[in-house]
C-alpha cells in the first residue's frame, strides 16, 4: 500500500455518484497522484440485522465469501490479486461487511470481477461451514481470553436491553454451535443484492471507463428484494449498571459507558470534541484511527490520571454508528492501584469537566486534533475510499465531506452541554475486570 506525503487530494474531480438498473449504487472518485486503485463493496448488513438465535451470521457469512465462487476455486480466491503485488481484506461490524482489494491500476477488472462474483456466486460449501465454525469458535474463545475485550463485550450487552447492538459481531458461543449451512446461505442471499450494496472505486481510473466496467461485471445481476433493518428504540436508561469480572490475569481494566448519539443527532459533533478533549483525537476512521495512538499528553483525562500514576492508559472510543450506539472510557489500572480508587479518580475527573466547565483553549486544541487527523484518514487511495464507502453505507449521501465544516461550528459551550447532558451517572454502565492470583 502506498502513502503520500501531505493531502492526498487537491482540487480532485468531483465525486462521481450512479445507480445501475438492479440498483448497486458506484462511487468512483479520480486520484491521479499514485498509479493505485482501491475497490471496496460495502453492505447494509452488519451484526444490528441478526435476531436472537442468529447471532455472528453476518461475520461468519463474510468468513466465507472468501472461501471461493462458481468461477473463482477456492485456493484462487486471495492469490488474484496478490499476482499484481496488491492487497486485499475485509471486515464486518454493526451496521456494514465490506471487502477490498487494492492494487496496480491495470488490476481494476481483476477486482471488479471478484467483487462480483463474491455478489453473486459464493459457494458455501458445507465442508467449508464447518470448518470455519471451528476457526470462528477459536476466534471468539480467543477474544474471551483477552480481558480488555472479554470486558467490552460484557459491558455493551448491559448497556443495551433491546437494541440488537447489543450482540457482539462475533456472535455468541450457543449461536455459532447451532446454525446451519441454510441458515448462512439464506442470510447471504437476503443481503447479498445490488440494491443492498455500494461499490466504490478511488484511485488512478478514468470515471466513464470504471462505469463501463462496473455495468459489465454487475449489470447482469438480478436486484432481488432491498431487505428492510430492523428499527428498534433502545428505552432511556434509569439507573446505573454494573459488570464485574473475575479472572485469572495480571492486569485491572475499568470501563465507562454511555449511550451515545447516532452520527445524524446534533450532539454527535460536540461529543467528538468532548472525547478529544478528555482523551485525544482519534478521528473517524475505523479501518485505521485506531491503530495510531492519539496525542493524549494535554488531554485532561491523561493528565488527571496517567501522569499521578492510577493508570497506564487511558482511551475513548466514539464511532459514527446508524443508530445510537456507545461513548467508551478504557482504564488501565497501574499495578499495586485498587479499581476503586481508579474509578473515584475518574469520575471526579469527569465531574469536574461537567460542572466547572472546558474552557475556550481545550476545545481550540481538540478542534485543530480532529482536523489534523482527518487529513491523515484520507492519506492513501485505500483510506479514503473506506471513508466514502463507510459513510455512504451508515449514514447516507453527503454526510462524509461535511466533517471539517461540523468540527468547525462546534463550540465551547455545546461541548460543555454535552458533557453535563451525557455524562450522567444514571446513563452510566461500569465494568470491571479484576485480576485473580493464578493460584486461586
Amino acid at each position: 500500500m502506498l502513502f503520500t506525503s501531505g493531502a492526498l487530494l487537491t482540487d480532485p474531480p468531483p465525486l462521481h455518484v450512479t445507480h445501475l438498473d438492479n440498483g448497486l449504487r458506484v462511487l468512483v472518485q479520480e486520484v491521479h497522484t499514485v498509479p493505485l486503485v482501491s475497490v471496496w463493496c460495502w453492505y447494509g448488513v452488519g451484526s444490528r440485522d441478526e435476531s436472537t438465535g442468529l447471532t455472528g451470521v453476518s461475520h461468519w457469512v463474510e468468513h466465507m465469501n472468501f472461501k471461493g465462487t462458481s468461477r473463482i476455486p477456492r485456493e484462487e480466491m486471495k492469490g488474484i490479486v496478490e499476482r499484481f503485488g496488491g492487497t486485499w481484506n475485509g471486515y464486518t461490524w454493526i451496521d456494514q461487511t465490506t471487502y477490498l482489494e487494492t492494487a496496480g491500476r491495470e488490476a481494476l477488472d481483476q477486482m471488479l470481477f471478484i467483487e462480483a462474483e463474491r455478489m453473486n456466486g459464493s459457494i458455501f460449501d458445507p465442508a467449508d461451514c464447518e470448518s470455519e465454525r471451528t476457526v470462528i469458535i477459536s476466534e471468539l474463545q480467543g477474544g474471551e481470553n483477552d480481558p480488555e475485550q472479554l470486558l467490552d463485550s460484557e459491558v455493551t450487552a448491559t448497556a443495551f436491553r433491546a437494541h440488537p447492538y447489543r450482540h457482539p459481531t462475533i456472535g455468541w458461543l450457543p449461536d455459532l454451535q447451532a446454525i446451519t449451512r441454510e441458515d448462512l446461505y439464506a442470510h447471504y442471499r437476503r443481503y447479498y443484492i445490488p440494491a443492498n450494496a455500494t461499490l466504490v472505486i478511488v484511485g488512478d481510473v478514468e470515471t466513464d471507463d470504471v462505469l463501463r466496467r462496473a455495468e459489465r461485471h454487475f449489470g447482469g445481476i438480478r436486484p432481488g428484494p432491498a431487505p428492510v433493518r430492523p428499527q428498534v428504540t433502545e428505552p432511556p436508561q434509569v439507573g446505573e449498571r454494573r459488570v464485574s469480572i473475575e479472572r485469572q490475569g495480571t492486569t485491572a481494566y475499568l470501563k465507562f459507558a454511555w449511550h451515545a448519539p447516532a452520527a445524524k443527532e446534533d450532539d454527535f459533533f460536540p461529543m467528538l470534541v468532548l472525547d478529544a478533549v478528555l482523551t485525544g483525537a482519534k478521528g473517524l476512521n475505523l479501518w485505521s484511527s485506531f491503530r495510531v495512538a492519539p496525542p493524549q499528553r494535554k488531554s485532561l483525562l491523561y493528565t488527571a490520571l496517567v501522569e499521578r500514576g492510577l493508570a497506564s492508559q487511558v482511551n475513548g472510543a466514539l464511532m459514527a454508528t446508524a443508530d445510537p450506539f456507545l461513548y467508551t472510557l478504557s482504564f488501565t489500572a497501574t499495578r499495586g492501584v485498587p479499581l476503586d480508587e481508579l474509578e473515584g479518580a475518574a469520575r471526579a475527573a469527569l465531574d469536574t469537566a461537567a460542572l466547572e466547565g472546558i474552557d475556550e483553549r481545550e476545545v481550540a486544541r481538540a478542534k485543530r486534533q480532529l482536523r489534523a487527523r482527518l487529513v491523515f484518514e484520507d492519506d492513501s487511495v485505500t483510506n479514503l475510499a473506506h471513508q466514502l464507502g463507510y459513510f455512504q453505507t451508515v449514514v447516507g449521501p453527503g454526510f462524509y465531506p461535511r466533517l471539517n465544516q461540523c468540527i468547525d461550528m462546534v463550540t465551547a459551550d455545546r461541548v460543555r452541554q454535552v458533557a453535563r447532558h451525557r455524562l450522567r451517572s444514571t446513563a452510566l454502565t461500569v465494568g470491571a475486570f479484576h485480576p485473580l492470583d493464578a493460584g486461586r
